[in-house]
């Protein structure tokens, strides 16, 4: 399984906005052929920061869901609200298999 954490922190004024566009993300994401999972988590301690954990079954799922018409909405929707720039980590998920 093909695992991305997605670090956000957007500016203060805009954690609604960047949850609005978040959401729509979402729904269409986890429709995806390959799609595992895609949580969005949020910092109990500070409402801007973020995580989107993203599985998919196989890289090339992952690297389809970056050309898919909502992802790139998305990316633009959010693009002038980050506080800095999103860090994607890369993982391989062991368990469950």
């Amino acid at each position: 399984m093909h695992v991305t954490l997605v670090h956000v922190r957007v500016r203060p004024e805009d954690v609604d906005a960047f949850i609005a566009a978040t959401r729509i993300n979402h729904q269409a994401s986890v429709r995806e052929p390959g799609n595992r999972r895609f949580d969005v988590l949020q910092a109990p301690d500070d409402p801007a920061r973020f995580i989107l954990y993203e599985a998919y079954a196989s890289a090339a799922d992952a690297a389809a869901h970056k050309e898919t018409a909502h992802y790139l909405a998305w990316r633009d929707a959010v693009a002038g609200i980050m506080a800095e720039p999103r860090r994607g980590e890369p993982m391989n998920g062991l368990l469950p298999a």
